[in-house]
């Protein structure tokens, strides 16, 4: 369960409102680890292995995606098998905590070189939709039809699809936090406002029965996009994410979570607590400790699983 105290702390940023007594917040800007520790040396080994990436091979599923020429093949495994596009949002945001971090100028141009292929995928979608799915358009649409198919881990056929754009989502979000990007907070606010237009003709049960599958922590974001922008419109999509199937038993006081798998539960409930602090919900912000007490003192063994 450390794994949620750091998920925590990095959806909350730098922002100052979230309020943990007797802690403040301190931005990666302002420290600098020194030659000599083990720190450093591990901070180096995570520089060389960011760096290793390549670039065009990570935006090839966004450029294919929205009609355009890739400069090279993806990725495999994941990256060409139905989940193409999720570790290029990962790595918006291993870039910018890297560059937070160190000040280095060459993970700060790689960060921006992202950002400007990425901004010309979103471009020639003409609606502000960004991600690498397989045939995404033509699900998202069905989706927002109200033809919903859901499971567990796919949605309309399609692998996790939310799953994969909150990578993308978080990635945004997080090099405007970490770096000050205005050209990653304009694309996080277009990308938000397409996934506002997508559901906006849904009811809640059909909003629900999509949440179905597993769609990482989009509450989370979309709570701080209502933050970055001070519109709350979208704090209201935050909570249209925010999937009632585990919250209300959470806010009952009721125990579910036998036979959940945590990787999908967890990144809601840091959205439920997100949630909660912006609009000063008690009950929210129990359901969210509820969940952490359960499942550190309950549900976690010796070497730190809790997936069961």
């Amino acid at each position: 369960m450390l794994a949620l105290v750091v998920l925590a702390a990095c959806t909350s940023g730098d922002r100052q409102s979230d309020p943990a007594p007797g802690v403040s917040l301190f931005a990666l800007t302002d420290v600098r680890l020194l030659d000599g520790s083990p720190f450093k040396a591990a901070e180096a080994t995570n520089l060389r292995y960011v760096l290793a990436f390549e670039p065009d091979r990570l935006l090839a599923p966004y450029l294919r995606e929205a009609g355009l020429e890739p400069k090279n093949e993806s990725y495999g495994n994941w990256e060409n098998t139905g989940l193409d596009g999720h570790i290029g949002g990962h790595y918006l945001s291993a870039l910018s905590l890297a560059y937070a971090a160190t000040g280095d100028a060459e993970v700060l141009a790689r960060l921006n070189y992202m950002l400007d292929e990425l901004e010309r995928a979103q471009g020639a979608n003409g609606d502000g939709y960004l991600g690498g799915i397989p045939g995404g358009r033509d699900a998202w649409r069905a989706i927002a039809r109200g033809d919903i198919d859901a499971e567990p881990f796919s949605l309309n056929g399609k692998w996790v699809p939310w799953y994969n754009l909150d990578k993308t989502f978080a990635g945004l979000r997080d090099a405007w936090t970490y770096t000050g990007s205005e050209q990653a907070k304009r694309m996080l606010v277009a990308l938000t406002d397409w996934a506002e237009d997508l559901v906006a003709g849904l009811s809640d049960e059909q909003v629900e029965a999509m949440l179905q599958a597993e769609h990482g922590g989009l509450n989370a974001v979309f709570a701080d996009v209502a933050e970055i922008t001070g519109d709350p419109r979208y704090l209201d999509l935050a909570r249209r994410f925010s999937h009632r199937q585990l919250l209300d038993p959470l806010l009952a006081g009721e125990d579910r979570l036998d036979g959940l798998h945590a990787n999908t539960q967890i990144p809601k409930v840091v959205g439920y607590q997100r949630v909660a602090w912006l609009i000063g919900d008690a009950g929210w912000a129990g359901a969210a400790e509820r969940f952490w007490r359960n499942v550190v003192h309950e549900r976690t063994v010796a070497i730190g699983g809790n997936s069961v």
